[in-house]
């Protein structure tokens, strides 16, 4: 089964995180087919929009921790996090920020942790009532490390952003909306992500692509930085004493008290 599902409408792609029976949980071959569907499409000139959604009830539920098992997998996690430039996990989601069209993710139930973080690459996100989203790396004693340092920014304010980083809380589709991560609310998000595209597509493509490169640029103040500021910060809690404690207390291990803060000054 393919692990993404593609469907043209027109010159629109519907790209779907096929892992329902994972609630789309992100794998490692999973991360690679999203940067390799993405730079497909870029390269398609006659492509005019994208909706990002999952197979099933969930959008996308997290990374799948069950990877991070296989002894190879966790030593490519530790290289690409030191490696220079962008690691595989910021590609996979940064690509779909950077196509030459606009991108919708259609969100319905969990968006969670790296799914928010694919969530938050897209220029616009439309919700059902029923999603619920979170920053949900500090549960396992990590920090968001696939963009979220580039992509949040400009889409709430500072205080919001450190709230939600720091509780890891679940946040419904409507308070989503209010606090700025989600661009709409709607019963059948595919539809209304399709329909937005078809709305954008009487616009010239050229001024759409102009539109995104401008808008982006504008936010920027260093993403370079933001991003290596990501993959350092991830490669110390990994490597961490804490990071094994807040994975025992998320499995239910009530005696695992914190370990001093770690990392000073």
């Amino acid at each position: 089964m393919a692990l993404l599902q593609i469907d043209r409408h027109d010159a629109f792609a519907v790209v779907r995180l096929n892992r329902p029976e994972k609630r789309n949980a992100l794998s490692f071959d999973l991360l690679r087919a999203l940067r390799r569907t993405a730079r497909e499409l870029a390269a398609d000139r006659v492509l005019r929009g994208v909706v990002l959604c999952g197979a099933g009830p969930a959008f996308c539920a997290g990374i799948d921790l069950g990877e991070l098992g296989n002894p190879r997998n966790r030593l490519f996690a530790f290289w690409e996090l030191i490696r220079p430039g962008r690691s595989l996990f910021q590609q996979a989601m940064l690509v779909w920020r950077e196509l030459p069209v606009p991108v919708i993710a259609a969100l319905r139930g969990p968006c969670f942790g790296a799914g928010l973080q694919l969530a938050l690459a897209a220029d616009l996100r439309v919700a059902a009532p029923d999603a619920q989203l979170s920053v949900m790396e500090a549960r396992w004693g990590l920090v968001p490390d696939m963009g979220l340092s580039t992509t949040l920014r400009g889409l709430v304010r500072a205080d919001v952003a450190r709230e939600l980083t720091f509780s890891a809380r679940q946040v419904p589709a409507a308070e989503a909306q209010e606090l700025g991560l989600v661009s709409r609310l709607a019963e059948d998000p595919e539809r209304a992500a399709l329909e937005w595209l078809a709305s954008f597509a009487e616009r010239s493509p050229d001024a759409l692509l102009a539109a995104k490169r401008v808008l982006d640029a504008s936010l920027g103040r260093s993403p370079a930085r933001a991003l290596a500021a990501e993959k350092r910060w991830q490669l110390k809690l990994l490597l961490g004493r804490n990071r094994a404690l807040a994975v025992r207390r998320e499995r239910g291990a009530g005696d695992a008290d914190y370990a001093p803060r770690q990392f000073g000054p």
